[in-house]
């Protein structure tokens, strides 16, 4: 697929992340971009097509529109611009008195999210995406790796959606709509793989990460937490049931973490500990 060249002074950032920003345009108020760093190339073409593919499934995402390049040599993806939107995450961190219903409102859009089948054939495998970021690790031993492969295959199989970074400032909604937004690691499988990443935003993080990323203090990201998971779970399990399930899975996330920032999260391997021992 080729880039189509376009000016960014027709946009206006209005945000950023770990892998770019993120801009509106400046008179077509349908229309906003997703742009990656320098030097990215491959990844926004596949998140291009990966994008497509979910949203033909009906996956709640906003539609994706061109594959571009800017001046400078950036490339992006132009999506249909959500007027009005807000995560759960920023909502939560302006409004925490709503904590409980902001947290309940995301808990049932992980739940048709995780009841979604997909074709396997059209989508990466969560426990394939794992082994090979496993191989590519360098932070782990051999031993820890030959521990950790064996925990993910062990984890039963399933056929469902997976988003690949499910925490609650990649699900926004409007008045009327709710979406899933950043699904570039989508895929499918037991959905414990993306419940990790719920607990580890709210409760593995530290206070000044949780404040800088999701806009609260850590107490209101815990009572998101506890909020999430009966909604999700159902009143019949104990937290620390549920807790003592998911946290494995937490620490699973350490590979992405440790890929993305090319250093160790001791913080996070905390997790791995009844695995690697």
């Amino acid at each position: 697929m080729e880039a189509i060249k376009i000016s960014l002074d027709d946009y206006i950032l209005t945000g950023g992340g770990a892998n770019g920003e993120s801009y509106d345009h400046k008179t077509d108020p349908t229309v906003m971009l997703k742009l990656y760093f320098p030097g990215k190339i491959n990844q926004p073409l596949d998140e291009m097509q990966l994008a497509k593919k979910v949203y033909d499934i009906g996956i709640p995402c906003p539609e994706p529109g061109k594959y571009v390049v800017t001046e400078d040599g950036r490339y992006g993806i132009l999506f249909r611009r959500i007027p009005s939107k807000v995560s759960y995450s920023r909502a939560t961190a302006n409004h925490p008195e709503h904590v409980q219903h902001y947290a309940e409102e995301f808990a049932k859009m992980c739940l048709q999210l995780h009841n979604t089948h997909v074709d396997t054939t059209q989508f990466e495998c969560v426990k394939d995406r794992y082994h090979k970021l496993l191989t590519e690790n360098p932070f782990f031993t051999a031993d820890e790796k030959e521990k950790l492969s064996r925990f993910i295959n062990e984890v039963p199989d399933t056929d469902t959606a997976i988003h690949g970074d499910l925490q609650y400032s990649n699900a926004v909604f409007n008045d009327t709509k709710r979406y899933f937004i950043d699904l570039g690691d989508f895929c499918y499988g037991n959905p414990l793989f993306d419940l990790g990443m719920v607990y580890l935003s709210c409760n593995l993080s530290d206070a000044s990460f949780i404040k800088e990323t999701f806009h609260m203090e850590k107490a209101t990201a815990i009572k998101f937490w506890e909020a999430f998971a009966p909604a999700y779970y159902g009143r019949e399990r104990s937290l620390k049931d549920i807790e003592e399930e998911i946290r494995p899975f937490a620490g699973l996330k350490t590979l992405i973490i440790e890929r993305d920032t090319g250093c160790p999260m001791p913080q996070f391997r905390v997790a791995l500990e009844e695995i690697i021992k």
